[in-house]
């Protein structure tokens, strides 16, 4: 069952995946690829499913709540999850994705997990992929202005791998290849906090 092959490659200890995210989006990835010998837009159509998930975690708080809520039980999560994966039209190993995370009580990494798998994909096509992390879910106009950074920078046709961490406060951290930047308000607070002690 395609379920139970998601759960068994994400527990896996491969070298490739540096965190959870990661080895559910191999596993996936994995799952996509076998997909793709009898059905040849398998992998596009996981894709684009992942998107629609994602768009709708950035544009509706009450999304975002409900997946981060740790209070629901498996079956509130899995009922509710379900139910708005149908109203998309979603199924088949995107519907497994969300069933195995709400099982391993791990339906908060799912933004994380899409995130990680339009990295992978990115990647694998020859296109450069950035993590950025901030406090909020960027809108259209943040997206299109860290595009813009990065084109200027000559990383044209950045792939964006959003992650939202509350515990940076503001700011954001941006990771692209082995370069890492950090204008987060916790890492300002922090480094004025160490000034501060060397002062005195």
């Amino acid at each position: 069952m395609a379920s139970e092959a998601i759960a068994a490659s994400a527990s896996q200890h491969t070298p490739s995946p540096t965190g959870l995210a990661e080895r559910y989006a191999l596993a996936l990835l994995s799952i996509a690829d076998e997909k793709r010998q009898t059905d040849g837009g398998a992998l596009d159509r996981i894709a684009a499913d992942l998107d629609r998930l994602l768009a709708v975690w950035r544009e509706d708080e009450g999304f975002r709540a409900f997946i981060a809520d740790p209070r629901l039980s498996a079956a509130e999560q899995q009922k509710a999850a379900f139910a708005l994966l149908e109203k998309m039209g979603i199924s088949g190993e995107v519907r497994n994705l969300v069933g195995v995370l709400v099982a391993n009580r791990r339906l908060a990494a799912l933004p994380s997990v899409a995130a990680a798998f339009g990295a992978q994909l990115a990647a694998r096509r020859g296109q450069q992929s950035a993590t950025v992390i901030t406090a909020h879910p960027l809108n259209d106009t943040q997206r299109a202005q860290i595009a813009a950074r990065l084109t200027e920078a000559g990383y044209p046709s950045v792939q964006l791998a959003e992650t939202v961490d509350p515990e940076i406060l503001g700011g954001l951290i941006l990771r692209i290849g082995s370069r890492l930047y950090d204008s987060s308000i916790k890492s300002k607070l922090q480094r004025m906090q160490y000034a501060m002690k060397g002062a005195a």
